[in-house]
């Protein structure tokens, strides 16, 4: 029997805020308790950044390696000096173009950010989200929020409140329910502490969007290869994420030869009893006649992918496939974070044809 719902949901529009609401989140998170609530990219699970104990508590809550470094959120770029020792040039641009907005700094921690809220390094992970309600929400809580994705350690990602509940609502103490996400794909992380400004996690931010601004830009080598052994410096580099509880292929080639491919990989399946699973483009999605078809976006405006890709491989933990077959979306500008997360889901099983 599921247990019941501890943490109270609390919707809110973003649009018009309850500021009642708002301060009595805020201060569950002053007195060391956890408040889930959306941003911009995906609904993050907050504490506060600056107390040993409310990190351990999302740990704990997520099943998160304790090794894994929280991102710190701020609401105001006068409360970055107080995280870290220096804030090089390149992070000031960064700031002043990219902050409000889905961009996370990586740079040397002070003294004030303990160190079980940066996984044990000397560096900290730091950004300002955009949406009017986890801005208002780090404020009430003070300023310094470490907010993880508000899901169990793994799993996809939360873009709406209902995902957060299935997953947390039995060990947090509020939730906050502000719709739907914008984006639906976690923040572009960028290392600040070597000589070259360095994308350890792709997001929204395409690297040749930041080398405008930055100018040279590098992306770690270690990106989108295996996990190795490395102690993470960003959120996502080392552990599996994402990953729905089926199986996860992905299939990679021309389109007719991936329709083709899937469609007798399907067939193989149903015929050792399996249930499978097609995760596909709105174009490429009457190319299939069996399976459980799941459409997540079209490739012609990529930014539905982004949004809708947690969701569907959530849906398909409901559809109890044994095994699921997707298609690869190499879009322009937002095809790298995708795939790096769906590379991520399918413990980089890929299938080349």
């Amino acid at each position: 029997m599921k247990k019941a719902m501890k943490a109270e949901m609390v919707v809110l529009d973003r649009g018009h805020l309850d500021p009642v609401s708002v301060r009595r989140a805020g201060k569950i998170l002053l007195a060391g308790g956890l408040v889930a609530f959306p941003t911009e990219t995906v609904y993050g699970l907050g504490g506060n950044a600056l107390d040993p104990d409310a990190s351990r508590r999302i740990y704990a809550a997520k099943g998160r390696p304790s090794d894994n470094p929280l991102i710190v959120h701020i609401a105001d770029l006068e409360a970055l000096p107080l995280l870290t020792r220096e804030i090089p040039d390149a992070a000031r641009k960064a700031a002043e173009s990219f902050w409000p907005g889905p961009l996370t700094m990586i740079l040397p921690k002070s003294d004030k950010v303990p160190y079980e809220t940066t996984g044990g390094l000397d560096t900290v992970a730091v950004r300002m989200p955009s949406d009017p309600l986890a801005l208002a929400l780090i404020r009430a809580g003070g300023g310094y929020v470490a907010a993880p994705s508000a899901n169990t350690s793994g799993r996809p990602s939360p873009t709406t409140a209902s995902h957060v509940a299935e997953d947390l609502g039995d060990s947090i103490d509020m939730i906050l329910d502000g719709g739907q996400v914008e984006i639906g794909l976690e923040s572009t992380i960028v290392d600040f502490t070597v000589p070259v400004p360095t994308i350890l996690r792709p997001g929204y931010y395409h690297p040749d969007r930041l080398a405008k601004v930055l100018g040279d830009v590098r992306i770690d080598p270690g990106l989108l290869s295996q996990d190795s052994g490395i102690r993470p410096k960003a959120p996502g580099m080392r552990y599996r994420h994402y990953a729905p509880k089926a199986e996860l292929t992905i299939v990679e080639g021309r389109p007719e030869n991936v329709t083709e491919a899937i469609r007798r990989l399907c067939e193989k399946a149903e015929k050792e009893g399996k249930k499978a699973g097609i995760l596909a483009s709105q174009e490429n999605a009457g190319s299939y006649d069996r399976g459980v078809l799941k459409v997540v976006g079209s490739l012609a405006r990529e930014e539905t992918i982004a949004r809708k890709l947690y969701e569907v491989l959530r849906e398909f933990d409901e559809t109890g496939v044994d095994v699921i077959y997707s298609e690869a979306f190499h879009t322009p500008q937002i095809g790298q974070a995708v795939m790096n997360r769906l590379l991520k889901a399918a413990g980089h099983r890929v299938m080349r044809v």
